[in-house]
């Protein structure tokens, strides 16, 4: 029987056109009696069905996150080093995923990132502004059942699905879908994702623009023995923060936003940062550079809201969570 696979038709095939160049492939492979027909958006090969089993494992590949050790995935890093969990409570149920344009650490307690990391450079966000923000939510098929969110758990929550990694830092439509998946997202109250967030996302984008080249790590915090959830599955941070590292300037700092519907965000040092949460965003940076807080953006305005009326932004405020250290 012939098998027809179309660009698009599955989830993990969105937003791309495949071209095969059957030329690469042993005439003699292709002539055989069985044969499969393989749609692609501008002509069609004719091939045995043995080799379509090869071509779905080259799309599954392409398409689906790899473990964030894979070949090519540590150019999100500073150094080539993925971020490290000082605490030990982080660790139990992590998944590591590499994507096209970020990695993440999945955790099946939170069921959502415990940080994702990104390399940003002025070409890639150029193509950024000229990609459409065309994204569909989705669950990430490649963690256990048990250790994912759901679309489900998200329904009339009161809270949005916050990006970790921005979809609109993604240089391509399919680095677009897959800044979608829940893997990527926590809750976020709404006035703090739509606006003094937003304006932060904004902001570092600009200084990556400017200085060319920034390697970011964007996770959730979460405080004190009682920390909400959604349907008794994803955990709800106490707040988001944001690591920068500016490979050009020498320089490091953080942003950290309470999860509220009055966030007042403010800045600090990546060692204190790493104090307060227990993970370290930049093992590779000196230490020298991680005591000291590099002068970051203030928030650029929000595309949904002032930032003036939904929160405050201040530099240089330190040791406002202790999450998890007791």
């Amino acid at each position: 029987k012939s098998l027809r696979v179309e660009s698009g038709a599955r989830r993990d095939l969105r937003s791309r056109s495949w071209r095969l160049d059957i030329k690469r492939f042993p005439a003699r492979r292709l002539t055989e009696a069985a044969e499969c027909s393989v749609l692609t958006s501008n002509s069609t090969a004719t091939i045995e069905p043995a080799m379509s089993r090869w071509i779905f494992l080259v799309l599954l590949v392409l398409y689906r996150p790899l473990p964030a050790h894979a070949f090519g995935c540590d150019r999100t890093f500073a150094g080539g080093q993925a971020p490290v969990l000082l605490n030990a409570k982080l660790a139990p149920r992590t998944t590591p995923l590499c994507y096209q344009a970020y990695a993440v650490l999945a955790s099946g307690v939170t069921r959502g990132p415990l940080w994702s990391a990104e390399h940003l450079t002025a070409q890639g966000l150029a193509n950024a502004r000229a990609t459409t923000r065309d994204g569909q939510f989705h669950e990430e098929d490649q963690l256990p059942p048990d250790d994912r969110a759901t679309l489900a758990d998200y329904v009339r929550s009161g809270f949005d699905r916050g990006h970790m990694a921005p979809s609109g830092d993604m240089p391509d439509p399919v680095a677009q879908q897959q800044s979608f998946s829940l893997a990527n997202i926590v809750p976020q109250a709404p006035e703090l994702n739509r606006g003094l967030w937003e304006g932060i996302e904004r902001g570092v984008r600009r200084l990556a623009e400017r200085e060319g080249d920034l390697y970011v790590v964007t996770g959730p915090a979460f405080q004190g023995q009682q920390v909400q959830s959604l349907k008794g599955r994803v955990l709800v941070p106490t707040a988001t923060w944001k690591a920068i590292y500016d490979p050009v300037a020498r320089g490091a700092g953080a942003y950290m936003c309470p999860n509220v519907s009055r966030p007042d965000c403010t800045t600090l040092s990546i060692a204190a940062l790493s104090r307060t949460i227990g993970l370290d965003p930049f093992p590779w940076v000196p230490n020298a550079v991680k005591r000291t807080a590099m002068q970051l953006p203030a928030p650029e305005p929000s595309r949904y809201w002032s930032t003036g009326q939904r929160g405050r932004h201040s530099q240089q405020r330190q040791g406002l969570f202790d999450w998890l250290l007791k």
